[in-house]
């Protein structure tokens, strides 16, 4: 059983080099990939405890579910990955501040600052904080383009960040949204060979940002791209994220809500079948499910999906199209217009303390945190303890209850708890979702399987349901 830091030890890096006509691309910025200078490795720490940290530690989470222990990759018989995925590296946000955005995420979600580039660290290109689970591999980075007179690109520690792309970003999709989704490979170059190769459209072609790193992208779906990290398994250098970022200590105390890594991550597109069909044939990535408006839909709206994920099922794209023409404008709908077109719409975090987790973000919604859906009706509860009333007890169904936790039981005989925010911003766009996966234990190695409990099916209607009737108090009065 190997947590995330023995693991980061366990998977050698591939050596292969980049090969064929792409390395003459160049990056977004305009600069070849092998002229750029590898970024200083910045080996002291500085030490951040703001307000709200002082603030988070004058309370305690307390554990009420049990804790489902680690999570074993439930490896297909038949591997179809065109590289090596080994898990999600990072998110990144664009944003107009990365200073406020990074600190409301911190506080609200009980993750601290882990590192950081900017002014201090010689970058006078792009502010960026990143905040890192303590116990897990959750990575959040958040990253702003400093004023166009002061910008030098060379100093950038993100080797494709584009100031100007940055201003057009957050201009057409809001103060915040999700400009990557990082995975881990083997080998950068080689997973950005392969997938251009397969049909991918190349975003930033391989950069070699010293000390053994890697990094490229192509896109994923609109202006969001998919970014592939690699670098050594013996990282003798220290580098904890990438080279060019210096680690911040917080202050010792704070409590850790709870959350661990990124369980799966949502995009909604206009058209689904085009996009499934070039992420899959240029990833590789196995159908893991699929559903159609036929299985969920409310009385008003409905859509379609396919969620697709690597041979270890790690890393999980959920792909969803709205249904046109309903009655009402469905939730996808919504996004695709507030955001300006496709996007990443919500990410699921992994809990290993639902209720915990819950209570202490609760307990920051209104000083700056963020906002809970709406409990379903206490009838729902009733059926959720058919479904589960083996493994919960009755006080922590009670308690599911009054959070409002969603429950539900996946063919597996895995139990799925889950919850989401209201939208994060003042667009109904991002949300953020909390899961936590129990049961599904491998009886030699006592570790759980993949994505225990599945997508909790019987839960979307309700969850669709939840999000569309939060979405109709936004309506302006007739």
């Amino acid at each position: 059983m190997m947590n995330n830091a023995q693991a980061h030890l366990a998977v050698a890096s591939s050596s292969s080099p980049f090969h064929g006509a792409h390395h003459l691309l160049l990056n977004s910025n305009g600069r070849r990939p092998a002229g750029r200078r590898p970024p200083l490795l910045l080996p002291l720490a500085v030490v951040r405890c703001g307000p709200a940290a002082q603030m988070l530690l004058t309370t305690k989470t307390t554990p009420t579910a049990a804790a489902i222990g680690n999570v074993k990759s439930g490896m297909k018989k038949e591997a179809t990955d065109l590289f090596h995925v080994i898990d999600y590296h990072h998110v990144e946000f664009w944003c107009a501040d990365a200073a406020s955005a990074a600190a409301r995420f911190s506080f609200g979600l009980g993750v601290p600052l882990a590192a950081q580039s900017d002014l201090s660290t010689g970058n006078t290109a792009h502010a960026s904080r990143l905040l890192r689970a303590r116990s897990g591999s959750l990575a959040f980075l958040f990253t702003a383009p400093y004023a166009p007179q002061v910008g030098d690109a060379a100093t950038a520690s993100m080797p494709s960040f584009s100031a100007d792309a940055a201003r057009r970003f957050t201009g057409t999709h809001g103060g915040l949204a999700v400009r990557a989704v990082a995975v881990r490979v083997s080998d950068a170059a080689e997973a950005f060979a392969r997938s251009v190769e397969a049909g991918a459209r190349p975003a930033f072609a391989p950069a070699d940002l010293g000390h053994g790193f890697r990094f490229a992208e192509v896109e994923l779906s609109g202006d969001t791209v998919l970014r592939f990290v690699s670098y050594p398994a013996d990282n003798t250098d220290d580098v904890s994220f990438l080279p060019g970022f210096q680690d911040v200590l917080s202050c010792t105390g704070v409590p850790d809500f709870g959350l661990k890594r990124i369980d799966h991550i949502d995009v909604n597109v206009p058209e689904l079948a085009p996009v499934a069909g070039n992420v899959s044939g240029f990833t590789g990535f196995h159908q893991f499910w699929e559903f159609t408006h036929d299985q969920f839909r409310t009385a008003e709206t409905g859509m379609n999906g396919v969620v697709l994920a690597n041979d270890a099922e790690t890393v999980l794209l959920t792909l969803v199209e709205p249904v046109y023409g309903t009655k009402r404008r469905g939730h996808v709908e919504t996004f695709l217009e507030h955001h300006g077109g496709p996007g990443v719409q919500h990410l699921a975090i992994m809990s290993e303390d639902i209720l915990g987790t819950l209570r202490e973000i609760r307990a920051r919604s209104s000083m700056g945190g963020f906002e809970l859906l709406a409990p379903p009706p206490a009838s729902y509860y009733d059926g959720a303890r058919e479904r589960a009333g083996d493994v919960l007890s009755e006080a922590q169904m009670k308690e599911c209850q009054e959070l409002g936790v969603r429950v539900d039981r996946g063919d597996d005989d895995g139990v799925v708890l889950q919850m989401f925010t209201k939208p994060t911003g003042d667009r109904p766009t991002l949300l953020l979702e909390f899961v936590q996966r129990i049961g599904c234990m491998d009886k030699e190695g006592g570790e759980q399987r993949a994505v225990c409990g599945g997508f909790a099916k019987r839960n979307v209607p309700d969850l669709i349901k939840a999000i569309e009737d939060y979405g109709k108090t936004l309506d302006a009065p007739a």
